[in-house]
């Protein structure tokens, strides 16, 4: 019969423990926090981004509207031209867009200033934490 290495003893002899040095100092570590105090404004205000962007798309809306809102039968001076019902509803879509998003920014505008009147000033306290090592 064969002898099968016992596992504990092969995991024994694969680890080896980490002397450790006694001539290393410990390193004791304290947490001093500073708090200061300041005194702000708050205040909402609206995202100009989503007003220009919905003012944008009725301005669309209603290119598309003015388009389907003229005969089907081409003009005689689009006829001479050569300007079909899509190339209409883009020239529409440029002028319509731009005012809209023209109108959305002005509605934004006018919702910031009316917030503006409700600011309140506020005490707020901001707190550092930061770690002091000392040796011995």
């Amino acid at each position: 019969m064969s002898e099968a290495p016992n596992p504990a003893e092969a995991n024994e002899s694969a680890v080896a423990p980490v002397p450790v040095a006694a001539s290393e100092p410990v390193v004791e570590s304290v947490i001093e926090t500073d708090v200061t105090s300041d005194t702000v404004t708050v205040r909402r205000a609206p995202k100009y981004g989503r007003f220009m962007t919905i003012g944008g798309a009725l301005g669309a809306v209603v290119a598309l509207v003015l388009t389907l809102s003229f005969s089907p039968n081409p003009t005689p001076l689009q006829q001479d031209l050569g300007i079909d019902s899509g190339q209409v509803f883009g020239f529409m879509l440029l002028i319509c867009g731009a005012i809209g998003v023209g109108i959305g920014a002005l509605v934004a505008l006018a919702f910031d200033r009316s917030l503006a009147k409700r600011t309140a000033s506020v005490t707020v306290e901001h707190e550092v934490a930061h770690r002091v090592d000392e040796t011995p």
